[in-house]
């Protein structure tokens, strides 16, 4: 499944954008229709989330306080599909849309049900709502932009883990490989065609199944952290297939839902088989260059 970002324009995508942010955000606590806008709609930039078949799954909006602040508000993904991953890849896009258009920072009203998703996103609270009074109360976040905290989802632990391959797997420094996103369901990685170039002006064949190995790799790492399971990662057997070359901005990209195998085993002080499949992308198309099936073991560690 394929998703995009894009933004409302014809009268029916406003009529169901809005709705949504009534069902979600609205009806629930009985307020009535037409409490779902305010005064800032008019001169924000709304954002959705459709699927392949244009069904539409999340919404958000972003405007401006002040020429260098700018505030998401009324992020709504629908409930049958939250948890796989799309508040990432709105918020994603909210804040390259700030970015882009000169914010230094970005804030975030949350009420304590969605503030655990905003903290892993790389926000601070910067005000305490009094929820102790109030349940309902919101606190203030506030997330600083810069040029190297694109990433939204664990943006630490995605830095920590790009740190450990440049030092220990010095190719992937020499390629330039660097961590693009994670949104706790997918991972995806990027390196630049210039430092991987063969003598036909694509990418190098090793280069493709280095990027494809290193993809899967930090999906089952990242995966390790999130379930707090400890574990060296190897890679046991890898089969690529190459369907086309790569021509411009190479893109390594793996979901969660291609993963198989059970890693909780390793608690049990059990090596864990795990198998994934890695897509390889050339640029920003949708056509897969090459696809990549990796075995990895996850070595549980051992009482010294």
């Amino acid at each position: 499944m394929e998703y995009q970002i894009v933004a409302p324009k014809t009268e029916q995508e406003f009529a169901d954008y809005y709705d949504l942010r009534y069902q979600v955000l609205r009806k629930p606590f009985e307020r009535p229709r037409g409490s779902e806008k305010d005064e800032y709609d008019i001169v924000a930039e709304h954002r959705m989330l459709i699927d392949d078949e244009k069904n539409l799954l999340g919404i958000g909006r972003l405007h401006f306080n002040s020429r260098d602040e700018a505030q998401v508000r009324f992020m709504v993904v629908k409930p049958k599909v939250q948890g796989e991953g799309h508040g990432v890849r709105l918020l994603h896009a909210l804040e390259v849309l700030a970015r882009e258009s000169g914010a230094k920072r970005v804030i975030i009203r949350s009420r304590d049900a969605t503030l655990g998703f905003y903290l892993k996103c790389g926000y601070e609270i910067h005000q305490e709502g009094n929820t102790v009074d109030n349940p309902m109360a919101e606190h203030l976040l506030v997330k600083k932009l810069d040029p190297v905290n694109h990433i939204v989802y664990r943006p630490q632990w995605c830095v920590e883990l790009e740190a450990t391959w440049h030092e220990k797997i010095p190719i992937s420094e020499a390629m330039g490989i660097r961590v693009h996103q994670y949104t706790g369901r997918e991972f995806e990685l990027r390196a630049p065609l210039p430092r991987n170039i063969n003598v036909h002006n694509t990418m190098f064949a090793g280069s493709i199944y280095t990027l494809a190995t290193l993809t899967g790799w930090g999906l089952i790492s990242l995966q390790m952290r999130e379930r707090g399971i400890e574990g060296a990662v190897v890679l046991a057997e890898g089969t690529i297939q190459y369907q086309q070359p790569v021509r411009s901005h190479p893109r390594g990209l793996v979901h969660l839902h291609d993963m198989q195998g059970d890693m909780s085993v390793v608690t049990q002080g059990k090596n864990a088989r795990i198998q994934l499949t890695t897509r390889i992308y050339d640029g920003e198309n949708h056509a897969v260059a090459a696809e990549f099936t990796g075995q990895y073991v996850i070595l549980a560690p051992r009482d010294s």
